[in-house]
């Protein structure tokens, strides 16, 4: 795939307020939403970020995917929790 982004060896794709990290051939991704920003210049910061690791399987209902889940401050501070959960969950035995 060409003009992926990635973050720490893992692809990001951003849906609106939604970044998946990682690949859903995997069996874990995470979801980071964007629930509040702020105006800087003419920018719009992440202010609000909830980041959730998920299992991709198909077969298991939406609600039950969830394993873990915290809301971050920053957008920074949501892809260093999200690089370290991948990691962890994608690497245990």
């Amino acid at each position: 795939m060409a003009n992926t982004l990635e973050y720490k060896g893992h692809p990001l794709q951003r849906t609106g307020n939604i970044i998946y990290y990682g690949s859903f051939a995997d069996k874990y991704i995470i979801m980071m939403q964007i629930l509040e920003t702020k105006k800087v210049k003419d920018l719009d910061v992440a202010t609000k970020v909830s980041v959730q690791l998920q299992l991709t399987d198909p077969s298991i209902k939406t609600r039950d995917k969830i394993t873990k889940k915290s809301e971050k401050s920053s957008l920074y501070a949501a892809m260093d929790v999200a690089a370290v959960w991948l990691d962890r969950a994608l690497n245990a035995k």
